[in-house]
C-alpha cells in the first residue's frame, strides 16, 4: 500500500476533538462578541467624553459603524451641537460624523477648519477674520476641547464662528 497523506484536521472526529471549521466557527464567534464589546465601551467612552467636558445634550446616542459615528440627541445651541461634532469626529478612528442632531436655540452656523501642519490659531484668525488677533475668538469657540491656544495639531477639526458685529 504506502503512505498517504491527510489534512489532520478535516474529517471526522473520532477522538472527541474539534475538526478545524468547528474550531474557526468558535473563534469568529469569540472575535465578534470581543468587536461588540469594543465598540460598545469606544460609544460609551465618548458619551463620557462628551459629559466630562460639560457639553449639554439631551439623550445622546453615539453609535459606530466602522469609522462612522451617527450622533442624535437635543443640543441646548448650535455651538453645544457643534462642539459635540468635533468631539466625536477628533477622536482617532472616526473618519465620518453624521450629525442628526436636534438644536433647540438656533443659530447660525459656524464654518470648520482642518488644521495643516504649520497653522496657527492666529493664522487660521487671518485667514478667516483678516485679523490674526482675533484667534481668542477661535480658542473660546473650540473650548473646553482646547485647553491652550498654542496646543493644536495637523488633521485637527476646528470651528471657526461667525464675528459677532
Amino acid at each position: 500500500m504506502g503512505l498517504f497523506s491527510f489534512i489532520k484536521d478535516a474529517g471526522a472526529k473520532l477522538f472527541g476533538g474539534k475538526t478545524s471549521a468547528e474550531k474557526a466557527a468558535e473563534e469568529a464567534k469569540e472575535n465578534e462578541e470581543a468587536a461588540a464589546a469594543a465598540k460598545e465601551k469606544a460609544e460609551a467612552s465618548i458619551v463620557e467624553t462628551i459629559h466630562d467636558l460639560d457639553l449639554q445634550v439631551e439623550d445622546l446616542s453615539v453609535s459606530l459603524y466602522g469609522d462612522t459615528a451617527i450622533i442624535t440627541g437635543k443640543a441646548h445651541d448650535q455651538a453645544t451641537k457643534e462642539k459635540v461634532v468635533l468631539v466625536v469626529g477628533n477622536t482617532q478612528g472616526i473618519a465620518m460624523v453624521d450629525d442628526q442632531m436636534e438644536v433647540e436655540h438656533t443659530e447660525p452656523e459656524a464654518q470648520f477648519h482642518t488644521v495643516a501642519k504649520g497653522d496657527t490659531l492666529g493664522k487660521i484668525a487671518k485667514q478667516y477674520y483678516g485679523n490674526a488677533m482675533k484667534y481668542p475668538v477661535i480658542f473660546e469657540a473650540n473650548k473646553p476641547m482646547l485647553k491652550d491656544p498654542d496646543l493644536i495639531y495637523p488633521g485637527q477639526v476646528l470651528r471657526i464662528p461667525a464675528l459677532d458685529s
